[in-house]
């Protein structure tokens, strides 16, 4: 398959069938990140798998109308085997009731793996994993902080081309303390050993919404330290993206390629956050130290701007009468 150029024109597309067997969608429409992924050789590349990591903002669009079905829209536009979402709703009265991770994975064709995140009498949304792959284990890593809104994270052992692939998704909180000790406790659970009765992963594979913008040295420098530097851009907010709060993190087994902010149309206007996609293979171990890593906000201009902006995206969060 052909990556996507710079002017954001697909290559060859695949039927439909062949598509959800393989997991891998082409995008129509894509940001590439700055920095682009230079390609394996055909020989050492296996099973490419589609991913994306996206806050669907508990479906209510830029509009303020609320629209489970235009998120599964742009779902199924990115077409990806392993879709990372924050932010998704199961509300048992009130305003938008519904289980939002059933219906998306319904409208998909997908399984769902639901963790609740911030709870309260009448509302609950947190992350969710969407997957055509077999689910081998599933379990919820607690990532609450007291005094901030309850955290959590899906741990999934997904099989994919006969190897097991470890997911983690997951939504980090507001202020930078609290993510210093959630990506601590999300290394500490990492080290940690295993159930007699779950295999050894191939790769892990981390994803979600960090909510740092400022790079390894804030609040996420115990996940850099443990898989990497992050695979990252600009998301937030979708109409005109000027924050990395959005992540990707694989350790040295596995290969990221074909990173793209995917933005098209609907995907803006859907959610406040722009899905972040990228492609998972496996190839020769040394290949990963010759891929150049995609570059955050580094331009001195953006940084104003930024802060100002997260900020207020923060003052409205907490100050949000169903939490976030």
């Amino acid at each position: 398959m052909k990556s996507v150029n710079k002017d954001g024109e697909n290559g060859r597309s695949l039927g439909g069938g062949e598509a959800r067997a393989r997991g891998f969608l082409s995008p129509h429409k894509s940001m590439p990140v700055s920095g682009a992924f230079a390609p394996l050789p055909a020989a050492q590349k296996t099973a490419p798998v589609r991913l994306v990591t996206y806050n669907i903002h508990r479906c209510i669009g830029l509009d303020r109308r609320y629209d489970p079905a235009r998120v599964a829209a742009v779902l199924r536009e990115v077409g990806a085997g392993i879709a990372c979402l924050q932010e998704v709703g199961l509300q048992r009265r009130g305003e938008h009731p519904g289980d939002q991770g059933r219906f998306l994975a319904e409208a998909t064709g997908a399984k769902v793996i639901f963790a609740n995140g911030v709870r309260d009498h009448s509302r609950r949304f947190g992350n969710a994993i969407l997957t055509f792959f077999p689910v081998l284990a599933e379990s919820a890593i607690d990532l609450g902080v007291a005094g901030c809104e309850p955290r959590s994270a899906i741990d999934a052992d997904l099989l994919v081309a006969g190897r097991v692939l470890r997911v983690i998704a997951t939504h980090f909180g507001l202020s930078q303390a609290e993510r210093r000790l959630q990506a601590s406790r999300l290394v500490a659970a990492l080290a940690a050993p295993l159930p007699a009765n779950r295999p050894p992963a191939s790769s892990i594979l981390v994803m979600g919404d960090l909510n740092e913008w400022r790079g390894r040295r804030a609040g996420i420098r115990a996940l850099e330290g443990r898989l990497g530097r992050s695979i990252t851009a600009r998301t937030f907010p979708s109409f005109m993206p000027i924050l990395a709060l959005d992540r990707i993190y694989v350790d040295e087994r596995a290969l990221l390629e074909e990173v793209q902010v995917y933005r098209s149309p609907l995907a803006r206007l859907a959610s406040d956050h722009l899905p972040l996609v990228a492609t998972l293979t496996w190839g020769a171990p040394a290949a990963a130290n010759d891929v150049p890593i995609p570059r955050g906000i580094r331009k001195p201009r953006f940084l104003a701007a930024a802060a100002t902006l997260l900020r207020s995206h923060q003052q409205k969060r907490r100050a949000s009468p169903i939490g976030w």
